[in-house]
Formats: C-alpha cells, structure tokens, sequence
C-alpha cells in the first residue's frame, strides 16, 4: 500500500503522528478556545499550535544533527527529542 512512494512504516508513523497532533490541537480548540496563550522563557506569547510548531521543527533538526554525526540508530536522537518535547511544553 505504501510503495507508490517507498515509504516505510516508521515514516508512516511519523505522519500519522504529526496529523493526530494537528486532529488533536483541533479538538482542544472547539473544546476550549484561545489556544491557552502563556508566556515562557522566550519571551513571548506562544499557543498550543506555537508550542506544537516548535517542538516539531526542534525534533526534525535534532534528528538531522544526529543523522549526521552519529549515523543510524536513531534512538538517541529520539531520546533527545522527547526531552525537547517536554521542554518546549513545560517552559516555552
């Protein structure tokens, strides 16, 4: 199903992730409108759609950085990445 494009399962994965976020940010703002605006480090306003936009541009360039100096696995950069994650959403 997924060979028009030479997709694997795990970039699979990585769509149906980043679309479940997107479906979920939605749900959240008929649920409760605003997008919970709040400043952080930064120093500025950021939303729920800002928080989910920089964590996944952190994540992309995590991996590419890793990619580059340590090869594949990639594991490490996941780890790397889910503690950005949780930076961006606890501080930012």
């Amino acid at each position: 199903m997924l060979d028009w494009m030479a997709w694997t399962i795990p970039t699979a994965l990585v769509f149906v992730f980043v679309f479940g976020c997107i479906g979920l940010l939605a749900f959240l703002e008929v649920r409760t409108p605003g997008g919970d605006p709040r400043h952080g480090i930064l120093g500025i306003e950021t939303t729920r759609g800002d928080r989910l936009f920089i964590s996944i541009l952190g994540t992309v360039f995590i991996m590419l950085a890793w990619l580059g100096l340590y090869g594949t696995p990639l594991w490490g950069g996941l780890g790397i990445a889910i503690v950005w994650w949780v930076f961006v959403w606890k501080k930012v």
